[in-house]
């Protein structure tokens, strides 16, 4: 087979996660197919070097534009490809060979951050009809099949559940041996909450603030964590005058702190030194950072909605994110009670071995396979109104 993949956003975060590791798996398990990686010349960097087998395709247009539906199609038809791996919805208006998606969540289609009623019915128009020409749909949790098949009716026969896993960087290279020089670096000396992730609507953040503020009341006489501070990694305060506010109106100024993005392996540090790694987001599509903080022995509170419940196990303390006081309980629960702390630190490090690049790749080739061996299949998802 002759397969593209496209890695035009190989540099993001989340997907750039996942096409970064598949990519390199694939290149370790697969040395007889052919592939043709479609970015931009930097996006390379993001790999491992690759084997021969592997080729790259220099591609600058942006993944929504009139290029990718028009053009991109006749490059494919020129390069001779078998198959076609779209990592997310804006696939080709035609394609002139079999397909498959995969699908990490419906945030883009369903709840965009930039609210405009034009491109939004552009995004469903587009997805509807990626979804409907796709012979398979590779989906990251049994949450998000379910979604899918329920919004798009599309047939749950259709839609392959692979589960994301740890990034590589993090199993491979060593926890830096300079982790308080980068604490004193930030001007870290105090025990804190730790939130990393995208700063979006649905993640939550102005009711983690406000229920941060009343964690903080209520241990304002403890010894310790009277000083407890709550970090945000993520987009810079001044992106989101929402959370600022919420800031103000909690009188938790001096507490909250916004460390913007960091460097891996600074992340890293933050992650194993956070007293909890609180993520009560609305939705995901898989979760991957309370995963992160598991793999650092960090007790994780986190939602018990969407995937989240079911990536998390009996690893964390979920609560109700639409819930300030819920998410009150779990913080409390997590900071005071020790012998909870020690057994969430113990099944956390189980859970994240139940999460393996190198099977999910394994399954993500078995799909490539049955695309091209069944293409009746193309045909057995329900009509997409």
């Amino acid at each position: 087979m002759r397969i593209a993949i496209d890695i035009r956003r190989a540099g993001d975060f989340g997907i750039g996660t996942y096409l970064r590791n598949i990519i390199n798996q694939l290149a370790r398990q697969d040395r007889t197919n052919e592939y043709l990686l479609i970015g931009r010349p930097e996006h390379l960097a993001e790999f491992d070097p690759l084997p021969a087998n592997f080729q790259w395709l220099d591609y600058r247009h942006a993944p929504a534009s009139l290029h990718t539906h028009f053009h991109l199609p006749i490059v494919l038809q020129e390069q001779r490809v078998d198959l076609l791996h779209m990592p997310w919805f804006y696939a080709p208006a035609w394609v002139p060979c079999p397909m498959v998606l995969t699908v990490h969540d419906l945030t883009d289609v369903l709840a965009p951050a930039d609210n405009q009623p034009l491109l939004q019915s552009g995004r469903l128009f587009f997805a509807r009809r990626a979804l409907a020409k796709a012979r398979r749909i590779m989906t990251v949790s049994q949450a998000g099949r379910r979604e899918l098949a329920r919004v798009f009716g599309i047939a749950e026969t259709k839609i392959e559940v692979i589960y994301n896993a740890l990034d590589e960087r993090l199993v491979r290279e060593p926890f830096p041996a300079e982790a308080d020089r980068i604490l004193e670096r930030h001007a870290v000396h105090f025990p804190f909450l730790l939130y990393a992730g995208n700063i979006k609507p649905h993640k939550n953040l102005v009711r983690l603030i406000e229920a941060f503020a009343v964690v903080k009341a209520e241990l304002g006489n403890h010894p310790e964590l009277r000083q407890l501070k709550l970090l945000v990694i993520g987009d810079e305060l001044a992106k989101h005058p929402d959370l600022r506010r919420a800031v103000v109106r909690s009188r938790v100024r001096e507490d909250v702190r916004f460390m913007g993005f960091v460097p891996y392996q600074t992340l890293r540090v933050f992650y194993a030194r956070a007293r909890a790694f609180v993520f009560p987001s609305l939705y995901e599509g898989f979760g991957l950072p309370p995963l992160e903080a598991m793999a650092h022995g960090t007790p994780v509170v986190t939602s018990n909605l969407s995937s989240l419940p079911e990536v998390v196990g009996d690893a964390a303390v979920l609560v109700n994110p639409e819930n300030v006081f819920d998410i009150v309980r779990g913080i409390r629960l997590v900071l005071t009670d020790a012998c909870l702390r020690e057994e969430l630190v113990r099944r956390g490090y189980q859970q994240v071995q139940r999460y393996s690049w190198e099977r999910s790749v394994a399954q993500i080739r078995a799909v490539y396979q049955a695309a091209l061996e069944h293409p009746a299949e193309q045909r057995s998802a329900a009509a997409v109104s």
